[in-house]
């Protein structure tokens, strides 16, 4: 019962943020009436109330005191949750790609910075691991599989960080994350930079210099950049 509660009520943050950021719910006006938005989202106001108060916990939706609440502009929202969920609608993609990638940046360089005299030879013998499946999945054009190593590779630097915080705070960013990858890994040309950059940042791993590695993670995320605005923005 618990949990058929808790999955009502994040289908209520999920309704309402689809809602918003299709416009049908806009910045600066008020929520419809809880009746009305109870009726559309096919629950109680009970559950509704639950829903509205988490978004609120997220800056997305405002108290108004003695009236309805308000929908926030998006600059106001607080929530990682939230702003991710906007980040993937398709009016805001240019935008989400490069502020996702300007937060990849400041987060992986750090943690390579960080893992690099921490990581052990285990770290080191999975990261080889995982960029050979890269480039096996590469040949056989298997972009899923290509993403899912790719993916797992920075896992283990930010693992090898050590760093419990960093690691959480870098976990809801995985579905993004995973969708961003999905879309430039589909491009021949990106996964043959891409593997080696990664290639790069292995052995800047092995020799357990930060400098090198930070550096080595730096030029993966320019190229990342160049590629994006090139090949899947087209600037």
């Amino acid at each position: 019962m618990k949990v058929e509660r808790i999955t009502r009520t994040q289908s209520v943050v999920d309704g309402l943020l689809d809602e918003i950021i299709a416009g049908r719910m806009v910045a600066g006006e008020p929520l419809p009436a809880e009746a009305d938005l109870a009726d559309l989202l096919g629950v109680s106001r009970l559950t509704l109330r639950e829903g509205v108060r988490l978004l609120q916990a997220q800056g997305v939706i405002v108290p108004v005191p003695g009236s309805r609440h308000r929908v926030a502009p998006v600059d106001e929202w607080t929530g990682l949750e939230a702003v991710v969920r906007y980040s993937r609608s398709s009016g805001a993609r240019r935008r989400s790609s490069l502020d996702l990638l300007d937060m990849r940046v400041m987060f992986e360089t750090g943690a390579a910075e960080l893992a690099a005299p921490r990581c052990s030879d285990a770290h080191i013998e999975e990261l080889e691991t995982l960029l050979q499946r890269m480039h096996d999945a590469h040949e056989h054009g298997d972009v899923p599989g290509f993403v899912a190593a790719d993916l797992a590779f920075h896992d283990v630097i930010f693992a090898a960080a050590d760093n419990r915080i960093l690691v959480a705070s870098v976990r809801p960013l995985t579905t993004i994350l995973q969708d961003s990858r999905t879309e430039t890994s589909a491009v021949s040309d990106i996964r043959e930079h891409a593997l080696a950059e990664h290639a790069a940042v292995l052995e800047a791993m092995r020799t357990r210099s930060p400098e090198a590695a930070r550096e080595a993670m730096a030029s993966h995320m320019r190229q990342t950049r160049d590629d994006l605005l090139h090949y899947v923005l087209g600037e």
